[in-house]
């Protein structure tokens, strides 16, 4: 078995770890982007999500299997990237706190929500607000730091090539397909939104969302828990906070914008009682699917093509328990779940 994947995000670098599990051999192509969406998002589980405090999409298998698969990638690369974190959700008026409350009282929902908020450090550096709730089992995962780290190791093993992907130099043969002067079982396409630009793919319904966070300094106040208050304040290190994140559907690059900054600077202003300093100002381009459910699957004409995608702002719990199904799929040919199976365009 010899898969070539082309591009190590999140998707791509899960995929490859499930593959290399199953004893595939893997190739990956990506060429290394800073505004790449796994280096720019904060990498965020959140169980209770939306304006009506609902359970995210199969939450409960999603959240287990992503704890175990993230501890079993740390292990093995010797490294540290996944934070178990509860979540503060600001609540603005009372009747947010009435359907806060009425959700706590339901059995599905309790082993995810606190009976009460604790603000912790928040309580003295931020303006209170109206109400808070509390969502346990949350946790941040820094992607960055993965994708780099499993990227150095396949290096070492010479399992990666640093180059744009050319399409076409793809040929397709009888058993497998072709890149250049290299023949594999199957091109799995992991490039999150620039599939928009795939020829083989494109007929797929991708959409695109930028996103712009601010790298922040907010000294000495040791804030443990993720806080949404409009934008999320999400500890990183050494004092360091990820704030973000805005979320735009019309745009023309992947750069920082002006009115991006200062929109979050803004915010943070608004509940910060402290002062901060500002380290750095990113922007990515998420991939969304109209359905909100990832891209799995093989090309319904190239048996040699295939394509795992569209994990979107969820990608860091979604990302590992389909990236073990795909692998599956690919290498034994288990049906897809049909919730996710590209067939269902």
């Amino acid at each position: 078995m010899k898969y070539l994947i082309v591009g190590q995000g999140l998707a791509g670098t899960l995929l490859s770890h499930f593959l290399l599990k199953k004893g595939a051999q893997i190739k990956v192509i990506d060429q290394f982007s800073e505004n790449a969406a796994s280096q720019v998002a904060a990498g965020i589980i959140n169980p209770i999500t939306g304006r009506r405090f609902v359970k995210s999409w199969r939450v409960d298998e999603l959240i287990p299997f992503a704890q175990a698969t993230y501890r079993e990638l740390e292990k093995q690369l010797g490294i540290s990237f996944y934070s178990p974190r509860h979540i503060l959700r600001t609540l603005f008026n009372h009747r947010e706190e009435s359907d806060w409350l009425l959700r706590t009282d339901e059995l599905p929902y309790q082993q995810y929500m606190a009976e009460e908020a604790d603000l912790e450090a928040y309580a003295k550096h931020t303006e209170l607000a109206y109400a808070y709730g509390e969502t346990l089992k949350g946790a941040q995962v820094n992607v960055g730091t993965l994708v780099i780290a499993f990227r150095q190791m396949l290096k070492e093993q010479g399992g990666v090539q640093e180059e744009e992907f050319d399409y076409s130099q793809v040929t397709f043969l009888e058993n497998g397909v072709q890149y250049k002067e290299e023949t594999f079982d199957q091109i799995i396409f992991c490039e999150g939104y620039r599939a928009t630009n795939n020829p083989f793919f494109n007929y797929l319904p991708f959409g695109g969302a930028k996103g712009e966070v601010l790298i922040v300094r907010i000294p000495n106040v040791q804030f443990e828990k993720l806080l949404k208050h409009r934008v999320f304040i999400v500890p990183l290190k050494d004092d360091l906070y990820w704030i973000g994140a805005t979320y735009n559907w019309k745009f023309e690059d992947d750069q920082p914008t002006e009115e991006g900054g200062q929109f979050l600077e803004e915010r943070l202003k608004d509940f910060l009682k402290v002062p901060f300093e500002i380290i750095e100002h990113k922007a990515a381009i998420r991939p969304t699917v109209k359905d909100r459910r990832p891209f799995l699957g093989q090309h319904p004409q190239y048996a040699g093509l295939a394509i795992f995608n569209g994990l979107g702002t969820k990608g860091a719990s979604l990302g590992p328990f389909w990236a073990a199904q795909m692998a599956e799929f690919i290498t034994l040919n288990i049906p897809l779940d049909k919730a996710v199976d590209i067939e269902r365009f």
